[in-house]
């Protein structure tokens, strides 16, 4: 960088190039959006069937994924092009003020950045000191640049001194421009896609590193821009995310989507964008780490004579193989289960009416989290979270997926015109066993206040005029995670709905924090986990001199409203079509006139 580039730069051509860079990034993002809520729709609700409806919408879908990869690079290149203007504003301001001051002292400034100075106004030892050009030199080096400095300064020309600063100011200006340039270039360059139409697992692993490297660069300019406050309230987020400018907020998305995705309080759709980007990115890097894998031994087993009868055992080609590889190959394989089942549901807009999606948190680390929206809880007027018990993880998110699919489905029925918003909370790590795990509470315990945190969340990030009517419902450990966050904090809820419940820690109704009247129980033929649940996670009452324990929600001491169930065992309480599902439905939407309760 010489001073000549440096002087006629104008850092404001590059912020310029950031805002359409982001102006790119929010038509892409419309777009996908578009084809998703708008077009994919629409070819379902002209009736088209068969085989080449469900080409055309791979194909589509396609097309949505590819704008949102230009959505996310392009987001990062506004945010790289910022964080350069900002580095370069910092060396021009630096020159500008070195440059005002040789004029204000009427010093000329040369090519090579030394300063010109004229002959001195006074006599000094009977004649005028001689005019002459100071260069910077020592500057690298403390003691060097004092001796230089004192030099300068007992020059007898007065203007010495000052013009050996000016000198100083500009070539430190010079260097800060260089080394910003050196930086970014290669940040910058890397910033380009494949000269193909396909978005790889690669294309998005790429954008990681895109984003790893000028996150990066960019820290002395994200540096100024308010972080999140630390373990802030629900409540305080929002008002920090309500606080920041647009540039800042697309800043903080380009590069922390996973902070962002994962902040209780901020908006839905700001939430749903950060978390798409993290999805998007571990479907890409855990796609490509199973493509490298070498696949499985075809000879998995063979028979061995295990005394009268053969045994049938693993090979020792697939033991060495699974010694390798078994463990990553079963948890990438696992995870992306989970991953495409959210993709799905992407997909599945439109389809019965179904809303458009908003994925509220994501993290394929441990079992996973999965927090999945059927339709938008900041403008809707009912909303229902659903806690699932033990065995939820990414891997077996689709489950849980789809009733509350079916449950959005049965509650816009109900709800004759009034919105609806259903999700499907995967946000802690619950117990992965019902006989070695479940009977313990501290998965409970460790997750309350998460479940606290979201519902807190939903109530912040709220934009619809008036409050909205918020409903829990816990599916067997589920109920337990709800009744712990009841009893640790305060349940941000008007209805709580629990089935297959083996306790909610609690001993009654009237601990739940919601409104008299408003907790709802349902326990089906066949399902045995009320009767033993109670052992671990039932709750007390002191009735007189007698102490009543494990009680559950299905108990009469326990005061819970009993609905009608005509599903069997633990698993079908969400089964389309039952009255089990349409009594749920009735509570979500708030007619509770329809809801039918057991005689």
């Amino acid at each position: 960088m010489d001073l000549k580039t440096l002087r006629a730069l104008k850092p404001a051509e590059f912020e310029g190039a950031a805002d359409g860079y982001r102006a790119l990034a929010d038509m892409a993002q419309s777009a996908k959006d578009q084809i998703e809520s708008g077009v994919i729709t629409g070819m379902r609700k002209a009736g088209l069937k068969g085989e080449a409806l469900d080409a055309a919408l791979g194909e589509i879908r396609e097309l949505a994924k590819n704008f949102q990869y230009t959505q996310v690079e392009c987001g990062v290149i506004s945010t790289a092009l910022n964080g350069f203007a900002f580095d370069l504003a910092a060396a021009k301001q630096k020159l500008d003020a070195a440059l005002s001051d040789a004029e204000a002292r009427k010093f000329s400034v040369n090519d090579d950045g030394t300063v010109t100075y004229p002959a001195g106004p006074d006599k000094v030892d009977g004649k005028i000191p001689e005019g002459g050009s100071a260069r910077s030199s020592g500057i690298d080096h403390p003691v060097s640049y004092g001796i230089a400095r004192q030099a300068a300064y007992i020059d007898p020309n007065p203007y010495a001194g000052p013009a050996y600063d000016i000198a100083v100011q500009i070539t430190r200006a010079l260097a800060e421009a260089t080394a910003a340039d050196g930086k970014w270039a290669p940040k910058l360059r890397a910033l380009k896609a494949d000269d193909d139409l396909t978005v790889s697992a690669r294309d998005w692993t790429d954008t990681t590193a895109d984003t790893g490297g000028v996150r990066e660069a960019a820290g002395t300019y994200l540096a100024t821009i308010e972080g999140a406050p630390k373990d802030a309230s629900p409540a305080r987020n929002a008002e920090w995310w309500r606080g920041l400018t647009d540039e800042e907020r697309n800043a903080l998305i380009s590069m922390n989507p996973a902070g962002i995705g994962a902040l209780d309080g901020l908006p839905s759709d700001v939430r749903d964008e950060a978390n798409r980007t993290v999805l998007a990115q571990k479907q890409g890097e855990y796609r490509l780490s199973l493509s490298q894998i070498p696949p499985a031994p075809e000879n998995k087993y063979t028979w061995i004579n295990g005394g009268r009868l053969p045994v049938k055992v693993r090979t020792d080609e697939y033991q060495d193989w699974y010694k390798k590889y078994g463990k990553d190959h079963e948890r990438l394989t696992k995870a992306l289960k989970g991953m495409d089942r959210i993709d799905e549901r992407f997909g599945d807009t439109g389809t019965q009416g179904l809303p458009q999606a908003y994925l509220l948190g994501f993290s394929p680390e441990g079992d996973g989290r999965a927090i999945v929206a059927n339709g938008n809880p900041d403008t809707a007027d009912h909303t229902a979270v659903y806690v699932p018990g033990t065995g939820a993880s990414l891997e077996k998110a689709g489950g849980d997926i789809s009733r509350m699919t079916t449950m959005w489905e049965a509650a816009n029925t109900a709800a004759k015109g009034q919105s609806v918003a259903t999700i499907t909370w995967i946000g802690y790590d619950a117990p992965d066993h019902p006989v070695k795990d479940a009977p313990f509470s501290h998965y409970a315990n460790d997750a309350a206040p998460a479940l606290n945190r979201f519902l807190d969340g939903i109530d912040s990030s709220r934009t619809a005029e008036g409050p909205g009517h918020t409903t829990v419902i816990g599916h067997s450990y589920g109920s337990t995670v709800i009744g712990s966050a009841a009893r640790q904090g305060d349940l941000n809820a008007d209805d709580v709905v629990v089935a297959g419940s083996p306790g909610m820690q609690v001993g009654k109704a009237e601990e739940l924090d919601v409104p008299k009247g408003r907790v709802w129980n349902q326990e089906a033929p066949g399902d045995i986990v009320p009767d033993i649940g109670g052992f671990s996670h039932g709750g007390v009452q002191i009735i007189g001199n007698h102490v009543a324990s494990g009680i559950v929600p299905s108990d009469g001491l326990f005061g819970a409203n009993q609905m009608t169930t005509d599903t069997r065992d633990h698993s079908d309480y969400w089964k389309a079509g039952t009255r089990s599902l349409q009594n749920q439905a009735e509570v979500v939407v708030g007619n509770y006139g329809n809801v039918k309760l057991e005689d």
